[in-house]
């Protein structure tokens, strides 16, 4: 993997399905060697802001530059070398074992006069063992839990060795430990190997917690971005959600905390419900 900080930005950015614009005039730099989050509501344009920073969708107009070089004109292997994609919720050809899963990774590195090499094989089996896969290798992905299954992908994505890693909700459809999990494991590897990684998650919390830089965004436009406490305020809940709540502290980790306040459970009681009387 390169030593460099690689440099990630978007200028001008206008994205659109069909005739249907989701994102409008986006400036972004995306810090380096940090985890940055995206949050914001649904169809607010996360997902397509990073389908755009992953060159899977063609801007309408601006650009996205990497290291000073237009997306898309990058040649696809060498992207490939610099840049990692997970999408939501990946599906693996029946009966692939994670070991040609993860050995997948290793295919932009490959050309017809450089085939498989040592450094390959070191660059398969210290993803397995840094996503403790490694006893699963010969087992079927489609065989696996939902959190081996994450595991899998991003042992993949580990293998491939890119300085730059963005994923789609990685932690969708897993249940809570797994979650926690699969976020432990993606700070593993932003801590131990500097990879800048860029991630959508739809939980404030875990947010908070796992991420060095939060991008919240509403109606296809950045309305805040910073560290987690300056972007995660009760005002900027209730503009980007409209939701009411409180932010506090985070016991175990210091950061901020949302407590959404329903209509149900109001402490001062104004709109509590006693519950049915016999």
């Amino acid at each position: 993997m390169s030593t460099t900080d690689p440099d990630l930005r978007a200028s001008g950015l206008h994205l659109a399905y069909d005739k249907r614009l989701v994102v409008q005039d986006l400036d972004l730099v995306v810090p380096p060697g940090r985890i940055t989050a995206i949050v914001g509501a649904n169809a607010c344009g996360k997902s397509t802001l990073l389908r755009a920073l992953a060159r899977l969708l063609t801007p309408r107009q601006g650009a996205v530059q990497l290291d000073g070089r237009a997306l898309h004109s990058i040649p696809t292997r060498e992207l490939a070398q610099r840049l990692g994609i997970l999408p939501q919720s990946p599906v693996a050809p029946e009966g692939l074992t994670v070991i040609d899963l993860v050995n997948r990774g290793r295919s932009p590195h490959q050309t017809w006069w450089r085939q498989w090499s040592k450094a390959d094989e070191s660059a398969v089996h210290g993803a397995l063992a840094a996503t403790g896969m490694t006893d699963l290798a010969d087992r079927a992905v489609d065989e696996l839990s939902g959190g081996q299954r994450q595991r899998a992908w991003i042992a993949m994505a580990v293998a491939q060795g890119t300085p730059v890693l963005l994923l789609d909700e990685p932690t969708t459809f897993l249940d809570l430990a797994h979650q926690i999990d699969v976020l432990d494991l993606i700070t593993d590897l932003n801590r131990r190997e500097n990879r800048t990684v860029v991630m959508v998650l739809h939980d404030l919390n875990q947010a908070c917690r796992y991420a060095d830089h939060v991008i919240a965004m509403k109606s296809g436009r950045i309305i805040a971005e910073g560290s987690p406490p300056d972007v995660i305020t009760a005002r900027t809940v209730e503009d980007i959600f409209d939701l009411r709540c409180q932010v506090t502290t985070d016991p175990v980790s210091g950061t901020p905390l949302v407590i959404p306040m329903g209509r149900h459970h109001d402490a001062s009681g104004a709109e509590a419900v006693t519950g049915a009387a016999g």
